[in-house]
């Protein structure tokens, strides 16, 4: 296969190769492993005073960073993780089996959609995922499916490539990044299949539609609290 087959060749998270997807990704973004460490301990501060165990709803679960991360540091939460990659739930199955947390997680193959459409959920978390969903309707959409199922009150952490891929400020971003991932190991393939996708598999949007986008999903005292290049992070809670 030459190299511009490679580069537009389109992402797939049921392609085999997607288990490098742990090796690679603290690769990719600076401070990968901050963001699930902040996101736990935010989410741990908001729940920090309940006494009874509890569920956790994780979306795009296929990784398993959330729930290594959750898992090992909250004895008593329970957990359920959905992702539409069969390859990349194998990669959370075998983590979490590895780890000894599979018996307290559930991962579902699937969208959370198709969960109960009950208020079922004590916290929520939705890393690195938003930016695949194509088309502002369908992004809110996701963000009301998952403020249906969480309780009043429960904390939400999201994070998603955010900015205008048409802008200045976006390429200064992704030549600063290019630089970073290219010094940390990834290949020039990757890198270029990466930076191809951005518009056609991914769909980012600025930082200050996502948190319009929060707000009227049903999330309240939404604030930044991670950054890396053109990631971003944020906390809230369910509407009460």
């Amino acid at each position: 296969m030459n190299q511009t087959n490679v580069t537009n060749a389109p992402l797939s998270w049921n392609h085999p190769d997607v288990h490098r997807y742990e090796k690679t990704i603290s690769l990719k973004i600076p401070g990968y492993a901050h963001l699930y460490d902040i996101s736990e301990r935010l989410l741990g501060a908001q729940l920090q005073d309940a006494v009874d165990a509890k569920e956790i709803l994780v979306v795009g679960a296929g990784g398993g960073q959330e729930l290594m991360t959750l898992g090992a540091r909250h004895e008593d939460w329970r957990f359920t993780g959905v992702d539409p990659s069969t390859q990349m739930l194998e990669n959370a199955r075998r983590r979490l089996a590895t780890a000894q947390l599979h018996a307290k997680v559930a991962l579902i193959e699937g969208t959370v959609d198709a969960l109960p459409k009950q208020p079922v959920y004590d916290a929520a978390t939705c890393l690195l995922v938003l930016h695949f969903v194509k088309g502002l309707a369908e992004k809110g959409e996701l963000l009301q499916n998952i403020a249906a199922r969480l309780k009043p009150g429960a904390p939400f952490c999201l994070a998603a490539i955010t900015g205008n891929p048409q802008s200045k400020e976006f390429a200064v971003q992704m030549q600063a990044w290019k630089k970073h991932m290219t010094d940390n190991g990834i290949t020039l393939k990757e890198w270029e299949r990466f930076a191809a996708s951005m518009g056609r598999e991914s769909d980012p949007v600025p930082s200050s539609v996502v948190q319009e986008l929060m707000e009227e999903a049903g999330f309240e005292h939404v604030s930044r609290y991670f950054g890396s290049y053109l990631i971003e992070a944020w906390f809230a809670v369910k509407r009460q």
